[in-house]
């Protein structure tokens, strides 16, 4: 029992390491990761060098098939061009196997010392984060260590080697097995490693290892699937061609893994480089030879999992992919373009108001309620999606970003919520009592929506753009806005003593009017708040100011 807890241990520890090396390089690189994918995609070899290089640095390739998927999801990159990344990650994956397997444990208590020092002493900067990637490459390589001493009494046992010597007349159930061990540790590189130390230690034979490490192949690909059901289907679209991939791969490559044996083990006699040079031969040869079928397999995976045209109306979240929680810069994007996308309902809003007052038109009047229903499904949806995005994974900067996300998707839905209002004044006070402002008013409460349009819009800007000249123009005109509110109620005021009749009938619907418009104007300006605040450029009454609105 105290070997198996020990080998146990010494797997945990494989899989931890092999976890905090991924989710430290994300940190550190994370947007620039995505940059260098989305900008490597002119053709499918430059994509495939792309997914080598990704795939190299965050120890899975699993994470790069999540990122890649969440680029075409987001229609940012074809699936051609996907499937090809994920031939490089395959390599890269294998190439670090390789890497891993060299003797390299002198180097496992300087990588923790100098990361536990790193971490501490600088634990929210990059250096911290670097640190963190050192501790999870020094775990890595000492976990591998405990494995190869705890494997040596544990399968020297009769039972075990029983078990194991059943596994050699059934080369489904090795790749079974393997693909299960992937899944399980979340990391087909963790399960490679293990064999070979497996292998080296005498515990299983070099063909069982072979198919374990076929299995664990195609368990990657497995695991992707797995973790991307939920999403759209563009994103599992990419993780299904990469699995059809890996089947043919597996299918083609089971009836050789004697021939290997036989001709490489002659040159090659550690277990451990023979486990780890099969694995890498495996997916550079199918790699390269399959990098031609993309096209057709990506033409083959859309017709099993075509995509469905849905109707404009249908206001669902579209780019919430929670496959992208895994890569919180990624995550992050993703949830900013959908806040835009709110917003862009809640101008839609906006503009249909003023034809609702305008017009008297009651049809157009329930359709705007209903997007109301849209703005605040949409806010519950980005608001738990960020919930979900860890935020000790998050850079400085990042965690502004966060912020601002929130910041502005509140805004917007209170935006909603008052437009939903003012519409249903509109419709009891106005339209059901065949009222009408008089010109002079129209013409007010025109002039201040179009102020509200172009605001917004700004608003918009100064969102996704974060230019701090846009948010400073924002808050002046809000003072505008502010000001001319109130010649409009003075000079409404002066309508009413020259008795003008549309206007005594309307005069409180239009009084609430034009508060309820300041009121919005409000909401949108106060998206410049952050970006100030962040720049330094904001004044000590701006920022108490910032604060009340925040309370109210």
């Amino acid at each position: 029992m105290k070997h198996l807890l020990n080998l146990l241990a010494a797997v945990a520890l494989l899989v931890w390491g092999t976890h905090l090396v991924r989710t430290g390089v994300l940190r550190v690189f994370g947007a620039n990761l995505r940059k260098i994918l989305v900008h490597s995609m002119r053709n499918r070899f430059t994509a495939a060098l792309s997914g080598i290089g990704v795939t190299a640095l965050v120890q899975s390739s699993t994470a790069t098939s999540l990122m890649t998927s969440s680029f075409v999801g987001q229609g940012l990159v074809t699936l051609p061009a996907a499937l090809a990344v994920m031939r490089g990650a395959d390599v890269g994956t294998a190439l670090m196997s390789v890497l891993f397997s060299a003797d390299l444990s002198w180097l496992s208590p300087l990588f923790i010392f100098v990361g536990v020092v790193l971490f501490i002493t600088r634990a929210s900067t990059a250096a911290g984060r670097i640190g963190r990637v050192l501790i999870g490459l020094g775990l890595m390589l000492l976990a591998l260590q405990l494995v190869v001493e705890a494997t040596g009494p544990l399968f020297s046992s009769p039972p075990v080697l029983a078990l194991l010597a059943s596994l050699s007349s059934d080369v489904l159930l090795e790749i079974t097995i393997g693909a299960a061990l992937a899944i399980a540790a979340y990391s087909s590189l963790a399960v490679v490693l293990l064999v070979a130390a497996m292998a080296s230690s005498n515990v299983v034979p070099l063909d069982v290892a072979l198919g374990l490490v076929l299995g664990a192949n195609l368990g990657s690909g497995l695991l992707a699937v797995l973790t991307t059901a939920k999403s759209a289907i563009p994103v599992r679209q990419v993780t299904v061609g990469n699995l059809v991939f890996k089947l043919l791969g597996v299918a083609i490559a089971t009836p050789f893994v004697g021939l290997y044996l036989r001709e490489v083990r002659p040159y090659i006699s550690d277990a451990t480089q023979l486990v780890v040079l099969f694995h890498l031969a495996f997916n550079v040869v199918f790699s390269i030879g399959f990098i031609g079928l993309t096209d057709g397999v990506a033409k083959l995976v859309t017709r099993l999992l075509p995509a469905l045209a849905e109707p404009a109306a249908m206001q669902r979240p579209h780019h919430l992919d929670p496959s992208a929680l895994s890569t919180p810069s990624l995550a992050i994007s993703n949830a900013a373009r959908e806040a835009l996308h709110q917003a862009d309902i809640v101008e839609t809003m906006l503009i249909g108001m003023l034809k609702v007052i305008r017009d008297n038109d009651l049809r157009l009047a329930a359709e705007l309620r209903k997007l109301d229903d849209t703005v605040d499904q949409l806010y519950s949806a980005i608001k738990y999606y960020m919930t979900k995005i860890s935020r000790e994974a998050l850079g400085e900067e990042e965690s502004r970003r966060w912020t601002d996300i929130i910041s502005f998707t509140i805004n917007m839905e209170q935006i909603g919520d008052i437009i939903e209002r003012v519409i249903i004044d509109i419709e009891d006070k106005k339209i059901k009592k065949q009222r009408n402002f008089s010109d002079a008013g129209m013409r007010e409460i025109v002039e201040l929506h179009e102020r509200l349009v172009a605001n917004l819009r700004l608003s918009m800007s100064v969102f996704l753009n974060g230019s701090v000249r846009d948010a400073q123009k924002l808050l002046e005109e809000k003072a505008r806005f502010r000001d001319l509110e109130r010649a409009y109620a003075t000079t409404h005021l002066g309508r009413l003593s020259e008795q003008t009749a549309s206007s005594i009938e309307t005069s409180s619907l239009h009084i609430d009017l034009i508060s309820d418009l300041k009121r919005i104007n409000s909401h949108i300006c106060s998206i410049a708040y952050p970006i100030l605040d962040s720049a330094g450029a904001l004044a000590p009454s701006r920022l108490r100011e910032s604060r009340l609105s925040a309370l109210e």
